[in-house]
């Protein structure tokens, strides 16, 4: 009778080499996903951002290295201190009106609701943000319906289209989104026995807010304000349409520099660089100071 084959025992490095692997695959396709669509196509914008340029009045850049220059020139400057302003009273007005309306969900509303609050303030993202911009359009018209409801009341009409407080308006309202589902998650997490506890050592509800739930809670606070400022500083749609030609961000000065009249890559992709750049730093302060299971939750 012959002796049953008993496979070989499985050897150190043959577990290493299954467990290798195993890694490869499970890594390799998202891996080149993002070697194609974004390792490889921010390369090329350095590479064109290198490239010599033209400058107004005609006069050929000596080198790509211009093009950054150029990025610093007063009127760009502008622009990107336009763009900066946009993106942080964004935050701001975010924050402000997003930590109490999360704070109330998360912690005063019972459980059985919370998911249907949560879903009313998620139905505006399932709408395109043309769509939002234009609503936004119709509203704030100097015969739209804010003036309207003005005029019934006997106040003054209101010129805010095609100015800054129509692009914050309206990207307050395309952003609040993310800020109170991100606060939510970090506020649901609060132990409410730190704020009883707060209590009974006699300190008042402010002194309780920001000595108890704002240290628990700042790495939400903090996730959901760097969310909004990195969207808010790339946002094309809302400064575009509510702000009119006096409301020129980088976006649209990018747009400009490869489809518009300028045609001038190297200077767009020097732009692109810079904004990137100022993204990328953006998320490495999330990842550092950000509560990574509130802004994975959006």
């Amino acid at each position: 009778m012959s002796a049953p084959n008993v496979p070989p025992p499985s050897t150190p490095l043959r577990n290493k080499l299954r467990q290798g692997l195993g890694i490869t695959t499970l890594l390799g396709l998202p891996g080149l996903w993002l070697l194609l669509l974004l390792v490889l196509p921010t390369l090329v914008i350095f590479e064109l951002s290198l490239v010599p340029g033209i400058r107004p009045g005609d006069v050929v850049n000596p080198s790509g290295l211009a093009n950054y220059w150029q990025v610093f020139d007063p009127i760009n400057l502008r622009v990107l201190t336009r763009s900066l302003f946009f993106a942080t009273g964004t935050t701001i007005i975010c924050l402000l009106l997003g930590f109490p309306v999360a704070y109330w969900i998360a912690q005063m509303t019972p459980k059985r609701w919370r998911n249907l609050l949560l879903l009313g303030f998620i139905l505006p993202l399932w709408t395109s943000s043309l769509l939002r911009s234009y609503a936004w359009i119709t509203i704030l018209r100097p015969t739209g319906v804010l003036n309207g409801v003005l005029g019934l009341f006997g106040l003054p009409a209101l010129e805010l289209l095609n100015r800054s407080p129509a692009v914050l308006i309206g990207m307050a309202y395309s952003y609040l989104p993310y800020m109170v589902l991100i606060l939510y998650a970090s506020l649901e997490k609060l132990d409410r026995q730190l704020l009883e506890a707060s209590a009974d050592l006699g300190a008042n509800p402010i002194e309780t807010f920001w000595k108890v739930t704002v240290p628990q809670t700042f790495p939400g606070i903090a996730a959901g304000s760097l969310l909004v400022f990195i969207t808010g500083l790339g946002d094309f749609v809302d400064p575009e349409l509510l702000g009119g030609a006096s409301s020129m961000t980088v976006s649209r000065l990018i747009y400009n520099q490869f489809l518009g009249a300028s045609r001038n890559w190297g200077f767009g992709s020097a732009l692109s660089m810079v904004l990137i750049f100022a993204v990328s730093l953006a998320i490495a302060l999330l990842i550092k100071y950000g509560d990574k299971d509130a802004a994975s939750s959006t």
